[in-house]
């Protein structure tokens, strides 16, 4: 059962010992029922937001969330055009981690509602790109995760040989994958600090002349070194918004984006499906095996005539138009790695409920789809690309039988 207002505004006195509670109010957060929250306002003017996590796992994120805020120096922020949340002080409550910030004003859009040309889009793609821009000596003072781009792609390996075992989902959507895991190029990045995964929810705004700004980063816990790619992975669910704000992304990064980091980007956005799937598979829950299988089925028939590797073709416009719908990810990771035990269903739900019952309701006619010739999973343009190319292409087909081998024998 949800804690009161009450009981928050008690965990307030015990984090910050001598504080005055004046008034509290619950605050909904959209986080799926992880924390109890509400915001307290305090005898000195101030007001800060308390959280008390529910259980084992989102008392985790909240310590996470602890290293990373006390990672943000005073110098460290001063690099951000933007606030984050101060720690205020900590509490345990029945066992389970409690955190008091301050409260960052402002508003919030959904990945979904952001909009197309200059604003919220445009400001969410510069600020994501001040935050790759902070020195990855923040991640060393407070021993954050630490990724690099071997390690990213052996978890992207790793995640796609727990999917082949599960005997679920659609062929060419292992064959699909493999071939961008095996392919060198897209995997040639240079890590930088990153929020693990972010989301455009996370981000509050002011209206500045008129014109939406991001003024504030209110979740940090999956802060760390690694693929730039992960923050971009949200947009995805960005349709109108999408191109703008990659664009301000590359506009406003310090580095030079790899070229391949749309294709990163687009790949992490797909194999939510294949993390969700994974998960119910672990905690033996059939009906989010389901429900996955159902959505990995669309996506495999959203991207049948798109390969993933054809970048000088695509732009951002057609990628966003290729992968479709895909689901909104978690902001609640605590590592930069491919793990399970933190996806959220509802990130789904979207997805879903634009999905006709056709689409997801099993068919009992439907027959189990027939392994691929690899032979036809060659890139568009392979005839004219150079022998490099030609290299990553053969590598990957290699790749591709191996995991589907895998798949039938397991």
């Amino acid at each position: 059962m949800a804690r009161s207002p009450l009981t928050l505004a008690a965990t307030v006195t015990a984090a910050l010992p001598g504080a005055n509670v004046v008034d509290v109010r619950a605050l909904t957060e959209n986080a799926s029922g992880k924390y109890d929250s509400a915001v307290a306002s305090l005898a000195d003017g101030n007001r800060v937001v308390v959280r008390v996590a529910t259980d084992d796992d989102s008392s985790g994120e909240l310590d996470a969330e602890a290293r990373a805020l006390s990672a943000l120096t005073s110098g460290v922020r001063a690099l951000l055009p933007f606030r984050a949340p101060v720690l205020r002080g900590s509490a345990t409550h029945n066992g389970h981690t409690a955190l008091v910030v301050d409260f960052v004003a402002g508003y919030r859009v959904d990945a979904a509602h952001v909009p197309a040309g200059r604003g919220v889009a445009t400001s969410l793609g510069s600020a994501i790109a001040a935050v790759h821009a902070l020195p990855e000596s923040v991640a060393r003072a407070e021993n954050l995760p630490q990724l690099g781009a071997s390690q990213a792609r052996d978890d992207v390996s790793r995640l796609l040989d727990r999917m082949a075992a599960s005997h679920r989902g659609p062929v060419s959507l292992l064959s699909r994958w493999s071939r961008a895991l095996a392919a060198d190029r897209i995997w040639r990045f240079e890590p930088v600090l990153t929020l693990g995964g972010t989301s455009a929810d996370v981000f509050v705004f002011e209206d500045r002349h008129g014109v939406p700004t991001v003024t504030g980063l209110l979740s940090w816990q999956g802060l760390g070194v690694g693929d730039p790619a992960v923050d971009l992975r949200w947009i995805s669910s960005a349709p109108e918004g999408a191109p703008d704000v990659f664009g301000a992304y590359v506009a406003a990064s310090v580095r030079t984006p790899d070229a391949a980091l749309r294709i990163r980007a687009r790949l992490y956005a797909e194999l939510e499906f294949a993390k969700w799937l994974v998960h119910g598979r672990e905690i033996g829950d059939d009906g989010i095996v389901d429900d996955a299988e159902a959505l990995l089925t669309s996506l495999a028939d959203s991207v049948v005539d798109d390969d993933l590797l054809a970048e000088d073709d695509l732009d951002v416009d057609d990628a966003i138009a290729l992968i479709g719908r895909v689901p909104a990810t978690s902001a609640s990771e605590v590592d930069t790695s491919m793990q399970t035990d933190a996806y959220d269903a509802a990130d789904t739900a979207f997805f879903v409920d634009e999905m006709t019952s056709e689409d997801v309701a099993p068919r009992p006619d439907q027959e189990e789809t027939a392994p691929l010739q690899l032979s036809e999973w060659v890139a568009g343009g392979s005839a004219a690309a150079d022998d490099t190319d030609r290299g990553d292409t053969a590598e990957a087909d290699r790749a591709a039988e191996a995991a589907l081998r895998r798949w039938a024998s397991s």
